[in-house]
């Protein structure tokens, strides 16, 4: 029984220490320069639900995104999914809406980690066809 109660301290204060790590505290939502132009509300509303926490510049910063170590995955997922494609900075890469609609194709988008966490974020066939055709749609008027 000791040894059990020597590991929680342990544990709890490992815990507490990862607090202390500040990376992962700053949350900010740069202002929209951009919106993307879905080609209709339905596509945009799939793509907000699914898409926009990490791929634009309004993300819901939950509670555990202010918890260490669960803060420190948040911030990194956030900063990789805004440097692939970013809707709140539309037309800054002319190949990133082509990249998306791949990405949906073939079920990486959105991943499954985020989708365990948020549920509702998973698409639907309709919903994962509706938002191809409007990345698609999108693509096509990047590249003129």
């Amino acid at each position: 029984m000791r040894i059990v109660r020597r590991l929680v301290l342990i544990g709890l204060g490992v815990f507490l220490l990862m607090q202390l790590v500040p990376y992962g505290w700053q949350h900010s939502n740069p202002p929209v320069r951009q919106d993307t132009p879905w080609p209709n509300e339905e596509a945009r509303s799939i793509a907000v639900k699914s898409c926009y926490d990490c791929h634009s510049n309004e993300t819901d910063w939950r509670w555990y995104s202010y918890v260490a170590p669960s803060s420190w995955l948040v911030r990194r997922d956030v900063e990789r999914g805004r440097a692939e494609l970013n809707f709140s900075e539309y037309g800054e890469d002319k190949n990133a809406m082509r990249d998306a609609a791949e990405s949906v194709w073939r079920l990486e988008m959105p991943p499954r980690n985020y989708t365990l966490m948020h549920p509702d974020a998973k698409l639907t066939d309709d919903e994962r066809r509706v938002l191809l055709e409007a990345l698609d749609e999108m693509s096509e008027r990047l590249r003129g």
